[in-house]
């Protein structure tokens, strides 16, 4: 078969990794893809938004599966224009990614259907906004409503803070027309984690547990970005933790999205944060995570593509997956200056080298091929992921293969991992 992957990051350098690995796969195509993706499927140069691009390319070639990596296109509706000309397609339709498309309907639903989340209030006016946060005090969480490629969301620690966020928001627009309305929420304690599931609108079908390190720095400093690095799984979530996850919130969305007239069908992100084993959920996504995605598909034995198919047939069920024992650590390696100004073009380092190590490998996120050469081509540039038998061990892996790639302007974490071991 034939398949298709729309994207060009990592999380769609760890699903054509995957997939490739599928004995009914033939053909891979990814756009607009990546120097690292190029080595496993052909690459064209369509963006991931341009949905009439990628439906005239997808019937031309006669592709028999689409799989989309990112929210754009899932939230303009390119599940629901492919089914319209027969295409088979993995993912959420338009209605159902309103889940991530836009958080105040979120969290109506949250509060409709009791899944545990923060108190909140939804604001479309900036006054308004400031005069809400001058009343509950600080700390407090400020958020976009709308998609802002994982950086719409502002944890301020005093209410100065606060209203600068809300004045560069919904003021100065750095977020665009995603600013346009506001959900600002109490500021909740505990440890994150990332729990992904695939479903067919019934059956639920949990992937590894993992969690996401957001800000910059080390020790959870600065600004939030896309996705520092990722680890799985998550000691946070004990086995009771993961009950609770799926009655408590899986169970009750997909049930109150198929209510709601937009059943859900792809795969479904939850950010948790969890106080005293208890999950209140943060945010949900309408497609796979990144980083979290790179940590979690290394572990996955078995083919990916029948369990994709499943979810848009309706037969999960007759699924299960297994998890490969040992634990995984992805450490980003970003451009200097990221999530604010960086430089392309700098030529990367030490991949060669890398590629030898057993249980590792590089996803490929903002890169390009100049001159036969793997260079910078983005914000976050790689994602070094390796097998340990425990944490630890992982972490040990991964941190050696990336002292081992360099370029000019290079930055990454060195305590990704690290929250795992107060559970060890």
């Amino acid at each position: 078969m034939k398949v298709l992957v729309v994207g060009g990051g990592g999380r769609e350098h760890a699903l054509v990794w995957k997939i490739s690995q599928s004995p009914n796969v033939t053909k891979i195509y990814c756009v607009p893809g990546n120097a690292g993706i190029s080595e496993q499927a052909t690459i064209l140069p369509i963006q991931a938004n341009d949905l009439k691009g990628l439906l005239d390319f997808a019937l031309k070639q006669e592709i028999d599966l689409t799989v989309v990596g990112p929210e754009d296109p899932l939230t303009q509706g390119i599940v629901d224009l492919f089914e319209s000309k027969g295409l088979f397609i993995f993912g959420a339709n338009k209605k159902a990614a309103q889940i991530e498309g836009s958080k105040a309907f979120a969290k109506e639903m949250m509060k409709k259907y009791y899944i545990p989340t923060a108190f909140y209030e939804v604001f479309d006016h900036y006054q308004e906004a400031v005069a809400y946060i001058r009343k509950q005090g600080a700390p407090i969480v400020v958020k976009a409503d709308g998609l802002a490629a994982g950086k719409g969301v502002i944890i301020c620690k005093t209410v100065e803070e606060a209203i600068e966020s809300v004045n560069q928001i919904m003021v100065e627009k750095i977020f665009g027309e995603a600013g346009n309305r506001m959900v600002i929420e109490e500021y909740l304690v505990g440890e994150e984690a990332s729990y992904i599931a695939f479903t067919d609108g019934k059956t639920i079908l949990p992937m590894a547990s993992s969690q996401d390190h957001k800000p910059i720095f080390d020790g959870d400093q600065g600004s939030n970005t896309g996705g520092m690095g990722a680890y799985s799984p998550a000691p946070v979530v004990t086995k009771e933790v993961h009950e609770r996850i799926i009655e408590k919130v899986l169970r009750p969305i997909i049930y109150g999205m198929g209510e709601e007239g937009r059943p859900y069908r792809g795969v479904l992100y939850a950010g948790l944060m969890i106080h005293d084993g208890r999950p209140k959920v943060l945010e949900f996504n309408a497609r796979f995570g990144d980083p979290e995605t790179q940590p979690v598909l290394i572990r996955m034995r078995g083919d990916i593509v029948p369990i994709l198919e499943a979810c848009m047939k309706g037969t999960l069920s007759q699924h299960q997956i297994e998890w490969d024992k040992r634990a995984s650590v992805c450490v980003v390696m970003s451009s200097k200056g990221y999530p604010g100004n960086y430089e392309k073009g700098k030529i990367i380092g030490g991949l060669q080298e890398v590629s030898q190590m057993e249980s590792v490998f590089v996803f490929h996120a903002g890169t390009a091929l100049k001159d036969g050469q793997v260079i910078t081509n983005g914000g976050r540039v790689l994602g070094v992921t390796g097998l340990g038998e425990d944490i630890p061990r992982a972490i040990e892996k991964t941190y050696q293969a990336v002292k081992k790639i360099s370029w000019d302007g290079v930055y990454y974490r060195t305590d990704i991992g690290q929250k795992a071991l107060c559970w060890l």
